[in-house]
């Protein structure tokens, strides 16, 4: 028996901010970022929000959010008391929305203690809506939130069903603001949940099928996207792209890539979605030793044709290598700026931790801790995967 858990509602098209005009209730927090702010989409937010006749407080986070910084948001929350919680901008604010939520609703829980296995208790104070502004993290409509903890050096790999949003607004007006790099950044993270959750274990006729179609999506807009800041149609195909990989690998799971990510983002500080366009075509090479077929009907999917598997994997990984090229992103760790002395002096470490990553079980293909030390070379130096 499976469950599967999306937003109860999704509002998308242009005009879909206009929505929060009809929400009914008290008090929201909106938890929003300095760029977001900048840009007056929170002005918009809040006036929309008065004029259903809710009042509001917003709360700002940095980039790849703090616990420190979760628990000042926890406890603004908890003296003002909102019955909406409003995450707002990219992966990182609404991330940190839930998390806040979360200790909000749950006072007496941790933050590490979120995990899927649980039932959480939520919706007795508040709920949850969710507006990206940018069409990369997915979760507007997925189980997760990953936050940093600064002592530790590691992101936070939080999931559980009870945190997927009750209201994702995807309105295409917003992501028009995003600047080349994070157009390419934020696609190729969409592109990593898409991919994982199609090969994942946990994979199903559901997370196939949206999986697929983000796929087919971001390999047709992502570079008109890049290309061409005035492609409206480009911009919103990508932004509902992000969100149905967001709701695929949350009825699957991710696997090496994010392992891979998590890790290394929270240790090099790397932008995750420049990690995962680094990652790609490894990770499928990787993989492609136990579930080369599952990779060949990606390869189908975006009209690539082939005679074997063996073939179909090999110019998907190319077609994912142009793309990556097309958008100017990294080809290997040594070309997103990590040191070499740095990564080798972290290397035992490194491998270790991505060995232990909550998603890696998720992986179809097991990855012993020599493995992990050798594929993390191997992507440092930019050399194609051959065990």
């Amino acid at each position: 028996m499976r469950e599967l858990t999306f937003p109860r509602t999704v509002i998308f098209g242009k005009g879909g901010l206009e929505y929060l005009k009809r929400v009914g209730g008290k008090r929201a927090l909106v938890v929003c970022g300095a760029t977001v702010k900048k840009m007056g989409f929170v002005d918009r937010v809040i006036g929309y929000l008065k004029e259903a006749g809710i009042e509001s407080k917003t709360f700002e986070v940095e980039p790849e959010p703090s616990r420190e910084t979760i628990g000042k948001g926890a406890q603004l929350a908890r003296d003002y008391e909102p019955d909406w919680i409003i995450g707002l901008g990219g992966g990182s604010n609404i991330d940190a929305a839930k998390a806040i939520w979360f200790l909000y609703e749950r006072p007496d829980m941790d933050l590490a203690a979120i995990n899927p296995f649980i039932r959480l208790g939520l919706r007795k104070k508040a709920r949850l809506i969710c507006i990206p502004t940018t069409s990369g993290s997915g979760s507007d409509a997925s189980f997760a939130t990953v936050i940093t903890d600064l002592r530790e050096e590691r992101k936070m790999e939080l999931a559980n069903a009870e945190l997927v949003p009750d209201i994702s607004i995807l309105d295409p007006d917003l992501p028009m603001a995003m600047p080349q790099r994070l157009v390419a950044d934020t696609g190729f993270d969409a592109l990593s949940h898409a991919l994982e959750a199609y090969i994942a274990n946990e994979r199903n006729d559901f997370s196939d099928a949206l999986a697929l179609m983000a796929v087919r999506l971001i390999f047709k807009y992502l570079p008109r996207a890049y290309r061409s800041p005035e492609d409206r149609e480009a911009r919103e195909k990508m932004h509902n792209a992000a969100t149905m990989a967001g709701m695929a690998f949350t009825q699957s799971d991710v696997a090496l890539g994010h392992a891979l990510g998590h890790v290394l983002g929270g240790i090099f500080h790397v932008p995750h979605g420049r990690l995962m366009a680094v990652f790609i075509p490894y990770v499928i090479e990787y993989n492609a030793k136990v579930v080369s077929e599952r990779y060949a009907e990606i390869a189908k999917a975006v009209g690539i044709e082939a005679k074997t598997n063996e073939e179909a994997v090999e110019r998907l990984v190319n077609m994912v290598k142009d793309l990556r090229s097309e958008l100017g992103e990294p080809a290997s760790l040594s070309e997103a700026g990590i040191k070499r002395e740095d990564f080798e002096k972290r290397l035992d470490e490194l491998a270790e931790r991505v060995t232990k990553s909550v998603v890696l079980p998720s992986n179809p293909r097991a990855l012993s801790l020599e493995n992990a030390k050798k594929l993390l070379q191997y992507i440092y130096e930019g050399r194609r995967v051959d065990f």
